[in-house]
């Protein structure tokens, strides 16, 4: 859509074009997010400061003299907002988490990987004005923003915001450094990081900034590094969530209903209730509410179109969806289904090593935040992840025998809010499996004679090295290491990485195939050590507790 057009709905719109007004809203409406979401880091303020930029923006329309400076305006109120929304928060707000990480978001949402993803998540580690700032930025080198706009937004020169910006790249560049490290092995840096909460702050990244620079380890950079404004050109804006409501009662001016154009004032009344429309896939406008959603079998979209996009040389990454399979049938089609929390994961044998699985089902997905980012090492009793959204979510095994044998007090899941499944087992071995290479196959995943062994608890079932599990609402999974030494890795992940590890076959050095444990249905193996409740002791939960 070019300038003309747009400065044709924004004075339509002000001269009381209802429907150019909604058009305006929903047209805009993703760069505001963006802004917000990426300045704030998908804070729970987020919608509310994106709903008071609309509003005010629509409220002062008749103001703006000049359509051809919407945008630059909006920009600006939109920064307006994120500074008031700074300056009102008080001391015990101050460490209220993120209702959804916008930098997880950025990832998962537009598929990024490499250095691209280095860069999403490096944004965690800016001072609120840098990452204010790197807001109007990363929009600048996609192509939505120019320089103008952007010293125009935070109230400075273009020679001032030269400066400014070029000093937010440094600080970008060296939590890029940290990011980059904390993926890697350096033993000096997990004892640095030993008392390290996980939250990152300007503190901790001058700590381990200081780290990296003295450490031939850290600063052992193998591949080229990329600047981050190479890496963002053309990269898309992260679409609005699914489920995000945008409600603008503004006065008199209610937006109409504007989507398909045929449908009966009945069906777009009952499609603005989010559940339904959940269900339908479509995105309303009316009753002067915005509601997003997406069909339950889509996988979430590539970009969000805005009336700012332009083509450049280097497209956002791509990627082809998997096929989705046809679930399982039930194995009592006539029986009355198991209600949720009946079906209990219980010890089973390992699959044959030429076993094929079977299909993997494939549920909703809008995507999994996880408080412990996008890698979270759990390797002392008590640390813990509370992972929210829908979708999929890896759980890796590290046991150590050697280091110290004895009985596996397992990780449990507590505070259970919505459902919770077993889905597959991956990673080409079960943890009992013999390691390659060992003498007669003593030596498993689990210890051996000379070692000593990991001992499960009677009736848990044995773990794989890779475990998927499927969330939908909130839970909390803590480590519980006491007896024997192990630590878990827990990734948020999508259908295709299970289906592609669970399908990885005895070549190359493994052992098995992966096992598929969903059945599509409610009646899909939770897993065990599960409660809705939230004991002192998460150790305590029972094996076999119901939901």
């Amino acid at each position: 859509m070019d300038s003309q057009h747009w400065r044709a709905v924004i004075t339509a719109a002000q001269a009381g074009d209802r429907q150019a007004l909604d058009e305006l809203v929903a047209g805009w409406l993703p760069l505001v997010y963006n802004i917000v979401g990426r300045a704030l880091n998908g804070h729970a303020d987020v919608d509310d400061v994106v709903q008071e930029t609309m509003l005010r923006a629509v409220d002062h329309l008749g103001s703006l003299r000049d359509p051809d400076s919407f945008r630059s305006w909006l920009v600006a109120i939109a920064m307006r907002q994120i500074r008031d929304r700074a300056r009102r928060r008080t001391p015990e707000r101050l460490e209220e988490p993120a209702a959804s990480d916008f930098a997880e978001l950025t990832v998962l949402r537009l598929q990024l990987e490499g250095q691209r993803r280095e860069v999403a998540e490096a944004v965690r580690w800016l001072d609120d004005e840098d990452r204010q700032l790197l807001s109007l930025w990363w929009l600048e080198v996609a192509g939505e923003l120019t320089r103008r706009e952007l010293a125009a937004a935070v109230g400075i020169t273009r020679q001032h915001a030269a400066v400014r910006v070029q000093r937010m790249k440094e600080r970008l560049e060296t939590s890029r450094g940290i990011v980059r490290a904390l993926d890697g092995a350096c033993p000096g840096l997990r004892e640095l990081t030993g008392r390290w909460d996980g939250r990152p702050d300007s503190v901790w990244r001058k700590r381990l900034a200081r780290h990296i620079r003295g450490c031939g380890y850290c600063g052992d950079t193998r591949e080229t590094v990329v600047p981050a404004e190479r890496l963002l050109v053309g990269i898309a804006l992260v679409p609005l969530p699914v489920g995000f409501t945008l409600s603008l009662a503004f006065g008199g001016k209610t937006a109409v209903a504007a989507t398909s154009a045929g449908w009966s004032a009945k069906l777009l009344g009952a499609l603005t209730k989010p559940a339904v429309a959940m269900t339908a896939g479509a995105t309303i406008v009316a009753g002067g509410a915005y509601v997003v959603t997406q069909p339950p079998h889509t996988p979430p979209p590539r970009a969000a179109v805005t009336p700012t996009a332009t083509a450049t040389s280097e497209p956002p990454p791509s990627a082809t969806p998997s096929p989705s399979p046809t679930p399982r049938p039930s194995p009592s089609a006539t029986k009355k289904a198991d209600l949720y929390g009946t079906v209990v994961d219980a010890v089973d044998r390992a699959p044959d090593p030429d076993a094929r699985p079977a299909a993997l089902p494939r549920r909703p997905e809008s995507g999994v935040t996880s408080t412990g980012g996008p890698k979270a090492v759990m390797q002392h009793r008590g640390d813990s992840v509370t992972l929210s959204g829908r979708g999929y979510v890896l759980v890796r095994w590290q046991i150590s025998p050697h280091a110290r044998p004895g009985g596996v007090v397992m990780p449990t899941w507590t505070g259970l809010k919505g459902k919770l499944f077993h889905v597959a087992s991956g990673g080409s071995r079960r943890m009992d499996d013999p390691l390659p290479g060992a003498p007669n196959g003593y030596v498993t995943g689990m210890g051996g004679p000379d070692i000593g062994y990991a001992v499960l608890p009677p009736g848990t079932q044995q773990m794989w090295q890779n475990e998927y599990f499927y969330v939908d609402g909130t839970v909390t999974l803590t480590q519980n290491e006491r007896g024997c030494d192990y630590g878990i890795a827990v990734f948020p992940s999508d259908w295709a990485a299970v289906d592609k590890d669970v399908n990885t076959g005895p070549a190359q050095g493994a052992i098995r195939y992966g096992l598929v444990r969903d059945t599509g249905t409610d009646s899909a193996p939770v897993p065990q050590y599960v409660t809705r409740a939230t004991p002192a002791d998460p150790a305590t939960v029972p094996q076999r507790s119901r939901v």
